[in-house]
């Protein structure tokens, strides 16, 4: 039986990474951060069975100590490090508690495999956002990186780790540059949560408006079930090496919020342009959608659109869920749990 050490396995693709693993005959550990309600976030969201096979650690990936003893003990056979600060509008407001958690924390991960466990293979959750400014259409592995925020530059951090510590060392270590990927899973301070969400407070008469910031960013979305099968084909892979996931297919804002509410069961009609644009019911015509200011990066991230080739030629994965499918699955999620 093969041994699994996940962080951040509460969170979106820690769920279905652990859920994958457990159909995989895994024994999986997650480390948990500490909190005052024990709560173990998305890990509630599974059967009692499930919860029952698990090894949950209470612990801080910025704790060198910590991580030392962890990976001590267990010796896993992967290690799958998600963990991370990844909202990227809060890594604007504290990019410190960013760059400690995701710099940090993974330079503890990697030490504690180097000296206590070299023969761990571990994946590590690089993003889209380390292209940023985008210097090529479409992105992949060899596209030159442009980070537009303290979390793109924390990650790219993570990334050069990885792979200096791959090269120095002779360490299975990877890297999955991952394209936005969403579920129902996904925290409501997410974008296409937040919109999702939204739609269903706003179609049962609970919400009246939702308010966005940049409606024509575009981005390469897929569905975080199908990446994390991703994830474990990267481990399962004779050499270490770094792979981009992604759907090849880019939409904006815009068109995420049009499908959201189709879904619900209302059509939107667009009116004005820049920050006075908005949504509107194109039968009653209220206003549902408005652009606020406020909700704009710093510096913004217009175009990611990924190319997954080489993870298709090489490692033979592929999504399988549409975008009109990922938002129809958040959607009707989101519905279920308002009613």
């Amino acid at each position: 039986m093969k041994i699994a050490l996940i962080t951040g396995i509460t969170g979106q693709d820690g769920y279905f990474l652990t859920k994958l693993l457990l159909e995989k005959n895994y024994e999986i550990h997650g480390i948990v951060r500490r909190n005052s309600q024990n709560s173990l976030g998305n890990l509630d969201y599974l059967t009692n069975s499930e919860k029952e096979k698990l090894n949950i650690h209470w612990g801080d990936i910025t704790d060198n100590l910590f991580m030392d003893s962890i990976i001590k003990k267990i010796k896993p056979d992967e290690v799958y490090h998600l963990a991370a600060q990844s909202f990227v509008g809060f890594s604007f407001e504290n990019p410190k508690f960013t760059y400690d958690v995701n710099i940090g924390g993974t330079l503890n991960v990697v030490n504690a495999v180097k000296e206590y466990s070299s023969d761990s293979k571990v994946y590590f959750a690089a993003t889209s956002e380390l292209f940023g400014k985008v210097q090529e259409i479409p992105q992949k592995e060899t596209t030159s990186f442009y980070p537009r925020s303290p979390y793109g530059v924390s990650k790219l951090a993570g990334f050069w780790t990885i792979k200096n510590y791959r090269e120095s060392y002779d360490l299975f270590m990877s890297n999955g540059i991952l394209f936005n990927h969403e579920s129902e899973m996904r925290g409501p301070e997410f974008v296409t949560r937040k919109i999702t969400l939204s739609v269903a407070k706003i179609s049962k008469g609970i919400q009246e408006c939702l308010e966005l910031g940049n409606l024509d960013a575009k981005r390469d979305w897929g569905y975080a079930k199908d990446y994390v099968e991703g994830m474990w084909k990267i481990l399962q892979h004779d050499e270490a090496d770094d792979f981009v996931l992604s759907t090849n297919e880019t939409y904006t804002v815009r068109n995420f919020v049009e499908l959201a509410f189709k879904f619900a069961g209302i059509n939107i009609m667009w009116e004005g342009c820049g920050i006075n644009e908005v949504g509107k019911d194109s039968k009653s015509g209220k206003i549902l959608v408005k652009v606020n200011p406020a909700f704009f990066r710093p510096a913004e991230v217009e175009l990611l659109i990924g190319d997954h080739s080489k993870a298709k030629s090489i490692l033979g994965w592929e999504p399988k869920t549409k975008f009109e499918e990922l938002v129809e699955i958040m959607v009707k999620k989101d519905l279920e749990r308002i009613n």
